[in-house]
């Protein structure tokens, strides 16, 4: 019992704090509003456990024996967090107003998980930590998932209630750009570590 309630600390503490998706969906609540930011939301918490459990059932082995495969991955992860910065930053509250403008589909959130840097690390770092050879791996990794599965819509739920709770106090376009800027601004800080580390294993 004891081994299960600390998994589910860790994976609240480790769900709760900023990163991209909790950022992106507290950008959503303010942008889109609750209800249409919803398959945003149920994405992430079914996408990440998805995750974890793929992780530890076999991709690790892959990466393991492929570490090209990670690398790319990863590259391709800050890329696209850059990409959505920008969209973030260069856009107007009366451009996602429009009808155009859409939030993050279920399938789009779930697949971003793949290339979010702090998923990798939460996913890879649970599943290094919390199981053992002498044990059902398989099983660890379901109990696992399950914890990041339970804690995921309190903890990035709560990310979506508040965005959705600043639109009243940020009315004009201009808190609104305000708001979109910095929320760009702690995207692109929140991959800062992996983009160093790039530059350093690549440029340097």
């Amino acid at each position: 019992m004891e081994f299960y309630l600390v998994i589910l600390l860790f994976a609240a503490s480790t769900t709760i704090t900023p990163g991209p998706n909790n950022i992106m969906i507290m950008t959503s609540g303010l942008n889109y509003g609750i209800k249409k930011s919803i398959p945003h939301l149920l994405g992430i918490c079914f996408g990440f456990p998805v995750m974890v459990m793929l992780v530890g059932l076999g991709f690790s082995v892959i990466f393991e024996k492929y570490p090209l495969i990670h690398e790319i991955i990863k590259v391709l992860g800050v890329v696209y967090l850059l990409y959505l910065a920008w969209l973030i930053a260069s856009s107007s509250a009366t451009s996602l107003e429009s009808v155009n403008s859409k939030p993050f589909s279920f399938i789009q959130a779930a697949s971003f998980q793949w290339v979010n840097p702090k998923a990798w690390v939460m996913a890879t770092g649970a599943v290094a930590a919390y199981t053992t050879v002498s044990a059902d791996v398989f099983v660890q990794v379901i109990y696992i998932a399950l914890a990041f599965f339970l804690v995921a819509f309190p903890c990035v739920g709560i990310w979506l209630y508040f965005g959705a709770g600043l639109k009243r106090y940020l009315k004009s376009p201009k808190h609104q750009k305000m708001f979109n800027l910095s929320m760009a601004f702690l995207l692109i800080a929140s991959v800062f570590p992996v983009l160093e580390e790039l530059v350093v294993q690549y440029v340097v």
